[in-house]
């Protein structure tokens, strides 16, 4: 990332809360601290479930306590930031803090996005091939897919980090947005940016689609395995054992399909900002109430968790 000393600019600023009056700064930083806490606290009590509880020693919770662990660090690459910005007074990012801001986003946003696709694998092979279930989702297999998602993550973001690392910034530097984004960082530059723009609506647009046509060639599999049985209560069961995949896939995707994937005509800082704001904060504070909520097994380790620190505490 040499070319980064090219660049006149050397910092940024992000406006994130400060376009808001005063009074709706203040509930704004409430709405993100209080937000951020729950999402931290709500994933790490879902790890220590799965990791305690032997019963939920199994694929499908060995990915929820994988997918629990990047939600936490994927909120904690902007959420501080932000608070920091409002507690200190100061808005400036430097350019490298920037990038690798940018960097860690969008890889924990990428597995974030395998990590569904795994989910949706799991699901299949539960729902249509059950009696070799075992036998398909070995430790080792379910391993090898959380590393090569990492592997898959950390070059595609690299690439494009490298990309953006190579750019000039000659004027402004103000960012109207809580965290450095693509989107925003692209339309400051001086520099021809469409080798950029290409990467991220070609090989961007192919990391991204190709897990989410995984998800719904699973359900189109698992829906007509589930159309076959014949008791309606049988499908209900099947049926449910997805619901809580599904809800966070549809509020994962439809932010992050609004936000990159429409014309750059449609977009508007205020609209970017809030599904911004859905898909970094939203949805990772959501997912432990969405998988846990109406999941027996869930709630009884979580139970079992809570119930040993607070007999630890007498």
């Amino acid at each position: 990332m040499s070319s980064i000393n090219q660049s006149s600019v050397s910092e940024f600023l992000l406006l994130g809360l400060s376009r808001q009056p005063q009074q709706q700064q203040q509930l704004l930083f409430l709405l993100f601290l209080i937000m951020y806490l729950a999402t931290v606290l709500g994933n790490i009590l879902i790890i220590l479930a799965i990791s305690t509880d032997s019963r939920l020693h199994t694929p499908m919770y060995f990915f929820l306590s994988n997918l629990s662990f990047m939600d936490v660090c994927f909120s904690s690459t902007t959420v501080p930031k932000v608070l920091a910005i409002y507690i200190l007074g100061s808005q400036t990012i430097s350019f490298s803090g920037c990038l690798t801001q940018l960097y860690f986003l969008c890889v924990f946003a990428g597995m974030d996005d395998y990590l569904l696709a795994v989910m949706a694998y799991d699901r299949y092979v539960a729902i249509c091939y059950p009696l070799h279930y075992t036998t398909k989702m070995t430790h080792q297999l379910c391993t090898l897919l959380v590393v090569g998602s990492w592997v898959v993550a950390n070059l595609n973001c690299l690439l494009h980090a490298l990309l953006i690392a190579r750019l000039s910034f000659c004027g402004n530097n103000i960012i109207p947005h809580f965290f450095c984004d693509a989107t925003p960082l692209l339309k400051l530059s001086c520099s021809d940016t469409q080798l950029n723009e290409l990467m991220i609506h070609t090989e961007g647009a192919v990391v991204m689609v190709t897990p989410f046509a995984c998800i719904l060639i699973s359900y189109i599999y698992i829906t007509y395995a589930v159309l076959r049985v014949s008791s309606p209560r049988g499908r209900w069961k099947a049926f449910s054992t997805c619901g809580s995949h599904l809800a966070v896939v549809c509020l994962f995707y439809g932010t992050i399909i609004s936000l990159y994937f429409n014309p750059s005509s449609s977009h508007s800082p205020g609209r970017d900002m809030a599904a911004a704001m859905m898909y970094t904060v939203v949805t990772p504070m959501l997912n432990p109430f969405i998988y846990s909520l109406r999941n027996r097994d869930m709630k009884g380790a979580l139970r079992k968790v809570l119930t040993m620190r607070f007999i630890s505490k007498q």
